[in-house]
């Protein structure tokens, strides 16, 4: 079992400023450029219930649970001098550390493969996955889960009910976590379950979205790291994608660190076999072996990059007499502690959300298949009309329709920026036409909620100014049968192709065909079939390939004779006459009766004497 040097760093360190040299050294050594990116401190104290801000149109998966803080096995760095102080680990523990259980790497690798696909710009290492996973739920419990990939028993983290950690209420009927009061992370990803109900996948194909399947929850962890276009190349993409997990400094370092571990290489073990995580952090956290962390979301050291170190409002710890601070253990809460129901004097209770007020356009409108250029925008306020930041409002579609928004999902949260406004992802039209609503709510607190009015039009019908044969053949045929060339046409649009035109075919009258435009269908002569082999004399369901061609169904003939005309209509007007020529079967010749054969007897051959 690996040292657990995050937890020696927090209860050894004589001062916050020897704890941040420290935990600077940690990730120059395993997580380089992380401790020069110089970012905007978003720390989110869920001691505090503060609600994290995520990037635009992305949900914290986690709802700042707690996490395992166990670090990887140091590598004695080549510079002298480096980490001098800080303790190794034996060949066997690196070793073992480095064992990730095989169907947990499986489903790593598999969804890593699935994004080159559906996000080829994003570059997700399954890595990443690998750290997450690791922080997380200790790879779902040292690979506690069945061939299918499903945990053996729920992986559920501490109950977020704003006692050490954010105030989640319910949100899925105890659907996933068992909780009806307040929410819990569910799954070796430990997702909340509002945050499951937009981001859940499907990763190993057995129809089911579950939250405690490695698989699944493993491409829904790499579609929302992926989110907003990110390139996970990029330090500060990659940066602000883990942080959308738990906005903490802590949090982002443990990640890197087993990040540039796993980099390193890993290597397979059976299932069931690999390390756990330190029971010491762990402890009345989660259920399900392993789970979401420990007994309370560890605080994130000062960032050493920036003045001020960390901006979260935990107060200064008491003092020792030899001038070092002292650390109060997670048990016994330091008097100056304010309670998460009373904030501390440097960070004021959140505004109250009075309204959420749209801004914009609030009629959106779309072509069935297309992206809606408009996105629903609200901005929420106080009574008096201030802008309120760090609100999770909701989105959520209303009504008959198939549109979605991004990865099919039909709700999507978002957290208000510093002027109060949270845009809606990108919304697409499905094929189903007609109106529909999309509701904007706050998460958690009452505020009356603001609709838009959608509407999916139809697609504009293509158009055609002009049919024609694709050959001058004659049509015949002769009754009780059928024509043996097909009927070929092309439909054109200012001289050029005119792709899915729709196109009506109809055995007319004669005389009706030429006294009016609507012509009467011919109650008999040649006919068509349907599916069942029925006869009928229109079809209404033909449309003009990508060529601007169509071929129509083979034609039949009953006993009627004589010239029938077929006519071709677009849904513009566009028409074509075709001439069906129809004539009664030719007489047979009779053939002159025949002798009847009479039985003569042959003549017998005549030998020949053969010469003596």
């Amino acid at each position: 079992m690996a040292p657990h040097i995050g937890r020696r760093l927090r209860k050894g360190a004589a001062t916050t400023a020897v704890a941040a040299v420290v935990m600077a050294a940690l990730t120059a050594s395993q997580a380089p450029g992380l401790a020069g990116t110089a970012r905007e401190d978003r720390h989110h104290d869920s001691a505090a219930g503060e609600t994290p801000a995520p990037p635009a149109a992305d949900t914290p998966i986690d709802g700042g649970s707690s996490y395992h803080t166990d670090l990887p096995p140091l590598r004695k760095p080549g510079k002298p001098g480096t980490s001098i102080d800080l303790p190794g680990l034996p060949d066997d523990a690196a070793a073992a550390e480095a064992g990730i259980p095989a169907t947990v790497l499986d489903a790593y690798k598999k969804a890593e493969s699935a994004l080159k696909e559906s996000k080829p710009g994003c570059n997700l290492p399954w890595q990443l996955l690998a750290a997450i996973g690791k922080v997380e739920s200790g790879q779902a419990g040292g690979g506690r889960v069945d061939a299918e990939g499903t945990t053996y028993k729920p992986i559920l983290g501490p109950v977020l009910n704003g006692n050490g950690f954010a105030r989640i209420t319910d949100t899925d009927g105890g659907a996933y976590d068992g909780d009806t009061t307040h929410d819990r992370a569910v799954g070796p990803m430990q997702f909340i379950p509002s945050t499951w109900a937009t981001w859940g996948r499907d990763g190993n194909g057995d129809g089911e979205r579950n939250p405690n399947n490695i698989y699944d929850a493993a491409l829904a962890a790499g579609a929302y790291l992926c989110a907003g276009g990110r390139d996970l190349s990029v330090k500060a993409d990659l940066d602000e994608a883990i942080l959308g997990y738990n906005r903490s400094r802590e949090y982002l370092a443990t990640v890197l660190s087993w990040l540039e571990y796993y980099k390193k290489g890993t290597h397979e073990v059976p299932d069931g076999t690999g390390v756990l995580p330190d029971p010491d952090k762990n402890s009345g956290g989660s259920d399900g072996g392993g789970g979401g962390g420990g007994s309370e979301s560890p605080r994130p050291l000062p960032d050493p990059t920036e003045p001020g170190g960390d901006h979260s409002p935990t107060p200064e710890p008491p003092t020792t007499g030899d001038g070092g601070t002292e650390t109060p253990s997670p048990e016994t809460p330091s008097p100056e502690t304010p309670s998460p129901e009373t904030p501390s004097p440097e960070t004021p209770a959140p505004a109250t959300v009075a309204r959420l007020k749209a801004v914009g356009v609030t009629k959106l409108t779309a072509t069935a298949g297309e992206q809606f250029a408009d996105k629903p925008r609200v901005r929420a306020e106080t009574a008096a009309g201030k802008p309120v930041a760090g609100v999770r409002v909701q989105f959520e579609i209303r009504g008959e329709t198939d549109a979605r928004f991004p990865w099919f999902a039909t709700r999507a949260s978002v957290i208000t920026g510093s002027d109060g406004t949270a845009t809606a992802p990108v919304l697409r039209a499905g094929e189903t036409t007609g109106s529909f609503t999309v509701r904007v709510t706050v998460v958690d607190r009452t505020a009356t909620a603001t609709d838009f009015a959608a509407t999916v039009k139809a697609r504009p019908v293509p158009q055609a100014d002009a049919l024609a044969r694709t050959d001058d053949k004659d049509l015949k045929a002769e009754t009780g049968g059928s024509f043996a060339d097909a009927v070929g046409v092309k439909a054109t649009y200012k001289g050029k192709a005119a792709a899915g035109v729709p196109v009506t075919a109809t055995m007319i009258v004669d005389d009706a065909a030429k006294a009016t435009d609507k012509p009467t269908e011919n109650d008999k002569g040649p006919y068509f079939k349907d599916a069942k082999g029925k006869t009928v004399r229109t079809l209404t369901t033909l449309k003009t390939d990508a060529l601007g061609k169509l071929v129509l169904p083979k034609i039949y003939t009953d006993d009627h004779a004589g010239t029938f005309l077929l006519r071709l209509t677009t849904a513009d007007g566009t028409t074509l006459t075709i001439e069906l020529s129809v004539t009664e079967p030719a007489a047979q010749p009779t053939d002159p009766p025949t002798a009847e054969p009479t039985d003569q007897p042959s003549a017998e051959p005549t030998s020949t004497p053969t010469a003596q």
